[in-house]
């Protein structure tokens, strides 16, 4: 399994300085770790809510194999909304952990705005209004050539 490693100096604050091991997860510790913080509907199977913030934390924390001594990073840490770890900190430990595990940056935006779609579907067919199809003019947006970019 591949490992990465990353030194952290005191740009994030003292408490976080040090040596740092990622490695990556199998796919079945990742799968339970979206389970787990997914809710589907008992009827259709389709997914209703993630935790996408959960799933990362989660999943950052299943790769990180070693940390400085004082443990400065925990599973509360990285979920607290007050006193958790800096934005900074928390977004390269994401990077680390998404590319060790086989998750783009495009993958993870794909699936919070899939799960925000589907929030949005599922409140739109509880008040009994039609969703419009709108999503799949945005698609065949970037599907289209991009001729009109390159100019000569």
């Amino acid at each position: 399994m591949r490992k990465e490693t990353v030194e952290i100096g005191e740009e994030y604050g003292e408490e976080y300085k040090g040596r740092y091991v990622f490695q990556e997860i199998s796919w079945a510790k990742r799968s339970r770790i979206i389970q787990k913080h997914t809710k589907y509907s008992q009827i259709s199977g389709q997914v209703q809510s993630s935790d996408y913030v959960a799933i990362q934390a989660e999943t950052i924390m299943a790769s990180l194999k070693e940390q400085p001594e004082n443990k400065p990073i925990t599973l509360e840490k990285l979920l607290a909304e007050e006193n958790g770890v800096p934005i900074g900190l928390g977004e390269l430990f994401s990077r680390i952990a998404n590319r060790l595990n086989s998750l783009s940056v495009e993958e993870s935006r794909f699936l919070s705005e899939r799960s925000a779609e589907e929030s949005q579907t599922q409140q739109s067919l509880s008040i009994g209004s039609a969703r419009s199809s709108g999503g799949q003019s945005h698609s065949s947006e970037s599907s289209q050539p991009k001729q009109c970019k390159s100019s000569s």
